[in-house]
C-alpha cells in the first residue's frame, strides 16, 4: 500500500521547490524520465474493468520496465478523516516485450505520457518520495523524443510513502508534518482533488531564491 497526495506549482516556481527540498531532505537529487502507457482491459476481461501502467526508467543505463497496478482507494470513516490517499499498489519487473504480452491477453493502449524532472528519497519516519516533474504527451505512437507538455507552464509534484493497513496512520502523520514545510509554494491534497496554485508562492519562492543557497 501506499500513502499519496499531489499538487501543482508554476514551472517559474520549481528551482525554489528544489532549494527548499534539497535543504529539508538532505540528500541529492536524481534525475528523473519517465516513459508510462496506460494499458485498460476489454470487456472479455470481466465486467469490472481494470488498469495497469507499464513504466520505463529512462534514466537507467538500459530501459527497465515495470508493471504497475494500482487499486482503489481506502474508503470507510478512518480514509475520511485523513488528507492522505490511502491504495493498495501492486508492481513487478517485466521485459521489454510486456507491452505485446497484455496486448493479446486483452487489453487496449488508452494512453501514453512522459514524465521529466526530478525526484527525492529520504527517510524520516517513513520512507518519502517526492517527484517534480513536467507531463508531456505523444503526438505520435511512443515518439518520446517528439513530446510536448499536457500543460505549459505547471509541473506536478507528488508526495508519496509505502505503508500497510496496520500503520497508515502513523506513515500518514509523518508524512503530513513533513508536507507543512512545503505550504508556502504548493497545495497538496489527495489525487483528482483539485485545489490550485498557491496565490503567494512567487513570494515565498523570491525569499528562497534570495537565500543565495541555488541549486549545484
Amino acid at each position: 500500500m501506499e500513502c499519496v497526495v499531489q499538487g501543482i506549482i508554476e514551472t517559474q516556481h520549481v528551482e525554489a521547490l528544489e532549494i527548499l527540498l534539497q535543504g529539508l531532505c538532505g540528500v541529492r537529487k536524481q534525475g528523473l524520465r519517465i516513459h508510462e502507457l496506460c494499458l485498460k482491459s476489454v470487456p472479455n476481461l470481466g465486467s469490472v474493468e481494470s488498469e495497469i501502467r507499464l513504466v520505463c526508467d529512462l534514466e537507467k543505463p538500459e530501459d527497465t520496465w515495470t508493471v504497475r497496478h494500482v487499486g482503489g482507494p481506502m474508503r470507510g470513516s478512518g480514509a475520511e478523516k485523513i488528507s492522505f490517499l490511502v491504495r493498495p499498489v501492486q508492481e513487478r519487473k517485466i521485459t521489454k516485450n510486456a507491452l505485446i504480452f497484455f496486448k493479446n491477453i486483452g487489453y487496449k493502449l488508452d494512453h501514453e505520457h512522459l514524465r521529466v524532472g526530478f525526484a527525492f528519497h529520504f527517510q524520516r519516519d517513513a520512507l518519502i518520495t517526492v517527484t517534480v516533474s513536467s507531463i508531456n504527451k505523444m503526438l505520435k505512437l511512443h515518439a518520446i523524443d517528439d513530446a510536448v507538455p499536457v500543460t505549459p507552464g505547471i509541473h506536478l509534484v507528488e508526495v508519496t510513502a509505502p505503508t500497510s493497513s496496520t500503520n497508515y496512520n502513523e506513515v500518514v502523520a509523518s508524512v503530513s508534518s513533513f508536507c507543512e514545510y512545503l505550504a508556502p509554494l504548493l497545495h497538496l491534497s489527495k489525487p483528482g482533488v483539485s485545489t490550485g496554485v498557491v496565490p503567494t508562492a512567487a513570494a515565498a519562492a523570491a525569499s528562497l531564491m534570495s537565500d543565495g543557497r541555488g541549486t549545484k
